[in-house]
């Protein structure tokens, strides 16, 4: 017999394959994320300018070697703006889906596990907060306590925590149905140990990669109060606050609405891609 010979385009083909198949979406997503932590822990071995140097001759300048994102109004470096903008952006977006997630889960569990008095208000009270719109909700809170970082955060936290805390619930109660409970309770083990030892661990595990997809999710939502007005006050460069100063020049203008607003799709893009392949991760390891 004879041995079937590979042409050189196959066996590149061969080689290739197990690259094609690499989530290179997820390497781009992790590789942004670790530029966004540079830029919150050392802003300044990323930016070419300091954020407030103000140059009026050089005002409203395009996109260019010499400024890469352009200049506002005052001559600032955008670029150097948008860097140093990261730390506050984040720290409400993490923020944010930290005081979101962690109400979600003292109202999911409360919801779930809680005696049937607490159970059926703490179910009304999610349906009604889950009946209004979130951004709406932020806007009221941020209009009784006035703008500002702090308010941000809690705001959209807050309003974000209902449907949380309903996907905090069912994942609750399908633990409570599950077969390791059930043996755990032949066995004669306690309700509180049961409870701390395998609902909320199960439970709370999913959250993992809901906490990652809230933090874009979050970021965006800030900034949508930031662009109303209703955020950091200027002249902070917060992404939100730079969209909303330069929508008084998107004629003269346009990068400076333009270029905030595709770091903050990329932002959330990535936080969507590490938080989806969490998950996957996770449901894998639940079927194994």
């Amino acid at each position: 017999m004879t041995a079937i010979r590979t042409t050189p385009v196959a066996s590149a083909a061969a080689r290739l394959r197990p690259l094609l198949r690499r989530p290179w979406g997820l390497y781009v997503a992790i590789l942004f994320a670790a530029v966004l932590a540079l830029a919150v822990i050392a802003p300044q071995l990323l930016a070419t300018h300091a954020p407030t140097a103000s140059d009026f001759a050089a005002s409203l300048r395009a996109p260019s070697s010499a400024h890469w994102f352009g200049t506002d109004e005052q001559g600032r470096d955008l670029y150097s703006r948008v860097v140093w903008g990261a730390r506050q952006s984040l720290f409400i977006g993490l923020g944010a889906a930290g005081v979101g997630v962690g109400l979600a889960l003292v109202l999911g569990a409360l919801a779930a596990l809680g005696p049937l008095p607490v159970r059926a208000v703490i179910d009304r009270f999610i349906e009604v907060m889950f009946s209004f719109p979130a951004l709406l909700l932020a806007l009221l809170l941020i209009a009784i306590a006035g703008p500002s970082a702090v308010t941000e955060v809690v705001a959209v936290g807050i309003g974000s925590a209902p449907g949380y805390a309903r996907m905090v619930r069912g994942q609750i109660l399908g633990a409570r149905r599950s077969p390791y409970v059930e043996a755990a309770t032949a066995l004669g083990h306690s309700r509180a140990r049961i409870v701390t030892a395998h609902i909320l661990p199960n439970a709370i595990r999913p959250l993992v990669a809901v906490f990652a997809l809230s933090v874009g999710q979050s970021i965006v939502w800030a900034s949508s109060l930031s662009f109303l007005g209703l955020g950091v006050a200027p002249p902070a460069s917060e992404w939100g606050a730079l969209l909303d100063a330069g929508r008084s020049y998107i004629v003269q203008a346009p990068w400076l609405l333009v270029i905030p607003g595709l770091v903050i799709v990329a932002v959330a893009l990535a936080a969507t891609t590490i938080g989806r392949h969490l998950q996957l991760r996770l449901e894998k390891g639940e079927r194994s």
